[in-house]
């Protein structure tokens, strides 16, 4: 940990394993809080954001829970359990103030290049999911940060909201939807791109590209050597660090076990691949200006939740449907099919087996996903758009996610669907393990590991200063307090150049 009292030369202060936005917004915050931080960050592709933070690989919706019906489970009485929701909308608005004091000290060119107002919309249809959908809006309705959120069953409403989610539609059938303009589109890759620009250019961090993290050994003095293979010029070398961590996506859970630390011990994960349908179609795309989520199938990962999606992706508005689940042994989309292989250990195997037979359904729904051709997809997309055609379609391979599997003293193991903060006792390395909703809530989960591996300097008032400074609602519940949740909501939404609709 950077406290650690001792004079032994170190190459690094903190060393930064995978170029994607965790590691782009853990150095951002680094190096606002201590400037004169020595990091360095190791990639093993030739470009950054290459993987789970691309703009192809990843959602993109923003996740704030305002369109996600999974965040919102119904109970056995009946009733909607709101909390997560709430959780991950405070989470949300922490990104957005933290985008925008960043925005403000010189980090973008401009903000419309990695975030957008875009519609978010929940689509059900059937009377006991709309029922659901109608007590969804009305328990969200009792928290202020869901001002502004519209439920319909009317044709006519929803056809204004997305006509084309409703051509050719009859009267009888039994549909509704909410929507609220408070959403956004993010391009996570877009974003990090231009967080480790400014990274290198105005804080001089090295970003090594095409180095590929082996091993990871901790010293008596409880520094870390960190071997890297230098795939460009073909060399080995190892760096010496105070603090590591380990974000680099599917492949944190193997460094994570390379690491020993006690804390690592009986993690495992579970391969989840996808695909996208992508429209061709020019004129399709100008009909659709929205986030349409639908409600999750039965055993379903998060990241399958179907979605018709506008997304503005290197400027150009693009239309998406999906994503099609599957599953590869592979834990990464650029990775090895002996990815999931490796990845057991002693410590793991029992909670990934027990896992696996505590969740028959999602095995059965992948393996359902994986038998469909392209014109069952097509088939599945008819659900949102009624007369879908093949031609106005053709799939692209999204990325690849890994969901964690921990040991559980009652069931052994259990799949858990978040992400998940692992640290070693002593502060000096932490790994981030997981998925959904992961890069909407980067900054939230970053000042999570900060208070982990840093709790001196985060009590300091020094650094407590600078995190007020970056993000106005630090330290307090956005869903206890409307009046700071308007003052931040106005500030983020101009500085962002997004939509005023609802917040005023």
């Amino acid at each position: 940990m950077l406290s650690h009292e001792n004079n032994a030369s170190v190459d690094y202060d903190v060393v930064l394993i995978g170029a994607g936005i965790m590691s782009a917004t853990l150095a951002v915050f680094l190096k606002e809080l201590q400037p004169d931080l020595e990091i360095a960050i190791f990639e093993r592709l030739d470009r950054v954001a290459a993987e789970s933070s691309d703009a192809w690989n990843n959602a993109g919706t923003g996740h704030s829970a305002l369109c996600e019906l999974n965040y919102t489970p119904q109970q056995e009485d009946g009733s909607i359990d709101i909390s997560k929701a709430l959780k991950i909308i405070e989470s949300f608005e922490v990104s957005k103030q933290f985008w925008s004091y960043l925005v403000g000290h010189g980090y973008f060119s401009s903000p419309k290049s990695f975030i957008n107002s875009i519609p978010h919309m929940s689509f059900v249809w059937g009377k006991e999911d709309v029922d659901y959908l109608r007590k969804r809006h009305e328990a969200l309705q009792t928290s202020h940060l869901f001002k502004g959120m519209e439920f319909s069953d009317q044709t006519e409403i929803l056809a204004s909201w997305m006509p084309l989610v409703m051509q050719h539609r009859t009267e009888s059938e039994k549909i509704a939807a909410t929507r609220i303009e408070l959403g956004t589109d993010v391009n996570f890759g877009e974003l990090t791109r231009s967080l480790f620009n400014h990274l290198k250019e105005g804080h001089e961090i090295e970003v090594f590209l095409n180095h590929e993290v082996k091993s990871l050994e901790q010293d008596e003095m409880r520094h870390w050597f960190v071997k890297v293979e230098d795939e460009t010029n073909d060399i080995n070398k190892t760096v010496r660090a105070k603090f590591v961590f380990i974000g680099a996506g599917g492949g944190a859970l193997r460094l994570l076990e390379k690491s020993d630390i006690q804390e690592g011990e009986g993690f495992g994960g579970f391969p989840v691949s996808g695909q996208w349908l992508v429209c061709k179609n020019e004129t399709l795309i100008a009909q659709h200006h929205a986030k349409v989520y639908g409600k999750a199938k039965v055993g379903a990962p998060p990241m399958s939740v179907p979605h018709l999606d506008t997304r503005i992706i290197d400027g150009k508005k693009e239309l998406l449907f999906g994503p099609f689940a599957g599953f590869s042994t592979k834990f990464l989309k650029q990775g090895s099919f002996f990815d999931l292989a490796f990845s057991l250990t002693p410590h793991n195997i029992l909670p990934m087996l027990s896992a696996g037979i505590h969740n028959l359904p999602l095995t059965k729904y992948l393996i359902e996903q994986v038998m469909l051709s392209f014109e069952d997809k097509i088939e599945a997309l008819r659900e949102f758009i009624p007369n879908a055609t093949e031609s106005d379609w053709e799939l692209a391979v999204a990325g690849q996610r890994v969901q964690v599997i921990k040991k559980d003293e009652e069931e052994g193991g259990v799949l858990e669907f978040g992400t998940e903060v692992i640290a070693s006792a002593d502060g000096t390395l932490a790994a981030l393990l997981g998925a959904s909703p992961g890069a909407s809530t980067s900054v939230s989960i970053m000042l999570e590991l900060l208070h982990k591996c840093f709790k001196d300097q985060m009590a300091s008032e020094a650094w407590t200063a600078k995190l007020n400074e970056m993000i106005p609602s630090y330290g307090k519940h956005l869903a206890d307090d409307p009046e700071l949740t308007h003052r931040v909501r106005k500030w983020t939404h101009e500085v962002l150049q997004l939509n005023h609709i609802n917040i005023l």
